[in-house]
């Protein structure tokens, strides 16, 4: 199955993309991951991708386009994929439609995770990083033995800048700005459905593969 994923920062978008590349074999395709892959092996949209990053500006959406259509070559899309966060706007989506009917290639289901604000920010704002190994800690869901304290390496734990509620409270703006569009898009071709994402990782997950079963 070709599948996309929406959803706002922290939906769990993200989370579930991985579960199913695990268990079904679907690989997880991030605009995110792709525009690093690319960057750190130097290919030609890789090197023009950076030139915006480097400059603080946007990737225009034909680089974007032409290294998701790379990612989709790849012989491990055969039996299907899921885009994870892509497309963010209409025009976007119209050149992934595009793209992919040159490739003979369809969306199957485009799944719309759904969660309040607030818990967003409670998911998000709560989360700490081990300062020297990466380690993820939650204030509230999954808290070190020692407030501040990294289990592992004993390295003080912090809070990334961009989960500070105020910059997470902007993200949401952009995404609930740029996102209607695009749920109408598919929405009109009667791919997109809705999954309420507020509980647990393995409860949404039974969801989505209810979801995948009727598709």
């Amino acid at each position: 199955m070709n599948l996309i994923f929406f959803g706002p920062p922290g939906g769990g978008k993200g989370t579930q993309a991985r579960l199913l590349a695990a268990r079904r074999g679907f690989p997880q395709i991030s605009t995110g991951d792709i525009l690093r892959e690319a960057v750190a092996a130097g290919t030609a949209l890789g090197r023009e991708a950076r030139r915006y990053m480097d400059a603080g500006d946007l990737v225009p959406d034909a680089v974007m386009v032409g290294l998701i259509q790379q990612r989709l070559d790849r012989p491990d899309t055969g039996e299907g994929f899921t885009l994870d966060g892509f497309p963010r706007t209409l025009h976007q989506a119209q050149a992934l439609e595009r793209l992919l009917a040159a490739m003979e290639r369809e969306i199957d289901r485009a799944v719309e995770f759904q969660i309040d604000e607030e818990t967003v920010i409670r998911r998000l704002s709560g989360r700490r990083v081990c300062a020297a190994g990466g380690h993820i800690y939650h204030v509230e869901f999954a808290p070190p033995r020692r407030d501040g304290v990294c289990d592992n390496d004993g390295s003080p734990l912090r809070q990334r800048e961009d989960d500070r509620p105020e910059v997470i409270r902007r993200r949401l703006e952009v995404y609930r700005r740029e996102i209607p569009a695009v749920l109408e898009f598919y929405t009109t071709r009667g791919l997109l459905v809705a999954i309420d994402a507020a509980a647990d990782e393995e409860t949404v997950y039974g969801r989505l593969e209810e979801v995948l079963a009727a598709a």
